[in-house]
């Protein structure tokens, strides 16, 4: 994964939108500022849009936490490296995702419903929202679409497992 250092960061720091959706609908927009984008990968440093904290039992998202957010225009999955307030690193919170498309300042992500959780020291992966998918109507409506998105959740636990997201 590409660093946070200043060496990615564009001469004048651009404010792009992330636009999440899911089922054809906009789950969440929010502001993020654009680190790097090099016509395949584009790399964004975001706030935890959310106001309140969220526990998910293996990790807390909360006000405060830092997102970098990692998208490709040719992957079927985002990775958001997730940092605390005072810098400590939470882990990798992965979306499966159609590849991602940049109109101008508006980065597009539709959310295919899988998820991957891997902790900072790689001890934890988690396969998310499985359930989700399967209740999705991707499967029957887009075949290729719903093979490529399982396709991904594979790769991105293989990787995690054996040599790590930030090899990503």
């Amino acid at each position: 994964m590409s660093t946070t250092s200043a060496d990615t960061r564009p001469a004048h720091p651009t404010t792009l939108e992330i636009t999440l959706t899911k089922a054809g609908r906009t789950k969440i927009r929010y502001p993020a500022e654009l680190l790097h984008d090099d016509g395949t990968r584009i790399t964004v440093r975001a706030p935890w849009a959310a106001p309140d904290t969220r526990d998910f039992g293996f990790v807390r998202f909360e006000p405060g936490d830092v997102f970098v957010e990692h998208y490709w225009r040719d992957r079927w999955y985002a990775i958001k490296e997730v940092y605390a307030a005072d810098g400590t690193h939470k882990g990798w919170y992965c979306d499966v995702t159609r590849p991602t498309v940049r109109d101008g300042d508006v980065v597009t992500v539709v959310d295919l419903d899988l998820d991957l959780w891997c902790s900072a020291d790689g001890t934890t992966v988690l396969r998310l929202d499985e359930d989700e998918f399967e209740q999705s109507d991707l499967p029957t409506t887009d075949p290729a679409a719903a093979a490529a998105a399982l396709q991904a959740l594979d790769d991105l636990e293989s990787t995690a497992r054996d040599r790590g997201l930030a090899t990503l």
